[in-house]
């Protein structure tokens, strides 16, 4: 069992030192390699996102809604496990974490508009909690290593158990 709590200001360093490996890689989200750490964070836990904390920095996740006004009421969400604890649960504790939280903010469904079709490890964990695959994005990513990818867009209703 991991706590997974809010972020704050003072889990700043934690949440970049997960976040700074993933996007200087390039290989998993639409974030400029190069950004800067306060463009990061900014990214990460500002407007309209809700950013949580796995345990003394095991990983990070975030809850924002997915479209404005009237779409609303589907969440989209980023997760990001720490090198180190990859493999130990904790992206199934944050997910399991975000549902929890997500219907208690009111959202009905979560969306995922961009996970990567080489992302086997997240196309496994999504598909086995429930989530469809709804739409597929041809080339829509310059992958550094695999040159280019589809996107999935992934759904999930959260009144399902």
């Amino acid at each position: 069992m991991v706590d997974i709590h809010p972020y704050s200001d003072q889990d700043a360093n934690k949440v970049w030192a997960i976040l700074e490996p993933v996007f200087r890689a390039g290989e998993t989200y639409t974030i400029d390699p190069k950004i800067s750490r306060d463009d990061a964070l900014t990214y990460w836990t500002g407007g309209t996102h809700h950013a949580f904390v796995a345990g003394a920095g095991l990983g990070t996740y975030y809850i924002r809604p997915n479209q404005a006004g009237n779409g609303d009421h589907i969440c989209n969400c980023g997760y990001i496990t720490a090198p180190a604890a990859q493999g130990k649960g904790i992206a199934r504790a944050m997910l399991e974490d975000s549902f929890i939280r997500a219907r208690k903010m009111g959202f009905l469904a979560m969306q995922y508009n961009f996970v990567l079709a080489n992302n086997n490890r997240a196309l496994d964990t999504w598909a086995r909690y429930g989530f469809s695959q709804i739409g597929r994005i041809p080339d829509a990513f310059r992958h550094p290593k695999d040159g280019m990818v589809d996107a999935v867009i992934m759904h999930r209703r959260l009144d399902l158990e």
